[in-house]
């Protein structure tokens, strides 16, 4: 497990953050294990003090603050929700929805529920099952389609995944992990939807041997093409690690080998998911390693917010670290040039495994996070 602050790798994501798995509702639903929802008032990088985010326990170096025995306010007086993007699509299964739905007399319910449940996020694809991710896929992609929004969803079954560590998983090899993708993307659809590919499959591709590592990159190029050939608006991001990982020189090369540049198989890439680093961090660190990507002018990045609204911890800590607040809301019009949306691809409130079993939704977490 890495955990150094120069290299915070995603610890938990196959636990955390939103998966869709099976389940007694059956194999046709997809079942993440949290949802956004449509966020309240955009945030900036270091919001007010009224505001304490949360970490999700997904892919990445996920962060979370200290839980808050305090109860949110009475739910009188329910804040109003700013129209952030109207074309992010929110599941409507998720862990932390279902708390809410549990509790709706619990105090700090109109808090996570407006300010988490209610916002627009990432449906996580982190078990290996190949007969039933078509149609798992489908259900997130088809339910988008009917409401007209865009869905965000996370492949995540790379072989040797999280090197290991606390996420690991993934499929058995390669040959296996190229029909999952190709199972996977006949569950597109034909609409646009955007697609993060394997985090940190490429930034944390250090532990593999030359030979581990060119298969992985191979099979990522592969799967950039499969997911575009079977739906043309799919919008297909890369694994750039973070603006505190990799130099952005060295993450540009290793994006190039896993086909990030060609217009064939990517869209772009995509930073931050799971951590913690200011969006004004990530923007310029995403301009840097396009710029020594190269490949098609039309090449943009999109952030994970989801956490960030108070920085990264100085100490680099990535597991559940207090003081961390929730980012700026989900959005595909980021107003910034080659900067195509600010996502929320870790839910808060799910933990990275310090303030609750890796994965799972933790209200008193989510509370601090929100209020």
């Amino acid at each position: 497990m890495v955990v150094a602050a120069s290299a915070v790798v995603a610890v938990g994501t196959v636990t955390g953050m939103i998966k869709a798995l099976d389940d007694e509702r059956g194999a046709n639903e997809a079942r993440p294990d949290a949802t956004g929802a449509t966020l309240l008032v955009p945030l900036p990088d270091v919001p007010s003090t009224r505001l304490s985010t949360k970490a999700s326990s997904s892919a990445s170096t996920s962060a979370k603050p200290k839980k808050t025995t305090a109860p949110s306010p009475t739910r009188t007086g329910k804040k109003q929700s700013a129209t952030v993007s109207p074309s992010l699509y929110r599941h409507p299964e998720s862990q932390v929805l279902d708390w809410v739905r549990a509790h709706p007399d619990d105090p700090r319910t109109e808090v996570i529920e407006s300010r988490i449940a209610d916002r627009p996020a990432a449906v996580w694809f982190a078990d290996f099952t190949p007969s039933t991710i078509t149609s798992r896929v489908r259900a997130v992609t088809s339910g988008a389609a009917a409401q007209g929004r865009v869905p965000v969803v996370v492949p995540y079954a790379i072989p040797d995944r999280d090197c290991g560590g606390a996420s690991e998983g993934g499929a058995s090899g390669f040959d296996a992990y190229d029909g999952w993708i190709d199972n996977f993307a006949a569950g597109l659809g034909s609409r646009e939807v955007v697609v993060i590919l394997e985090p940190d499959s490429i930034a944390q591709a250090d532990c593999l041997s030359d030979a581990q590592r060119a298969y992985r990159f191979e099979a990522l190029a592969r799967a950039g093409r499969v997911l575009k050939a079977a739906d043309p608006k799919a919008r297909v991001y890369y694994d750039a690690g973070h603006s505190d990982w990799n130099p952005a020189a060295q993450q540009a090369a290793l994006l190039k080998q896993a086909g990030a540049a060609s217009a064939d198989s990517s869209d772009g890439i995509f930073s931050n998911v799971s951590n913690f680093h200011a969006t004004s961090a990530e923007i310029a660190y995403d301009r840097q390693v396009l710029d020594a990507l190269g490949g098609s002018a039309g090449l943009g990045a999109v952030i994970d917010t989801s956490r960030n609204g108070n920085g990264a911890p100085a100490d680099g800590q990535w597991c559940d670290p207090a003081g961390r607040k929730i980012g700026r809301a989900p959005t595909l019009n980021t107003g910034e040039a080659r900067i195509d949306g600010y996502l929320w691809v870790k839910l808060p409130g799910e933990s990275d495994g310090c303030r609750g079993a890796a994965g799972t939704f933790t209200a008193s977490y989510a509370y601090d996070l929100a209020r």
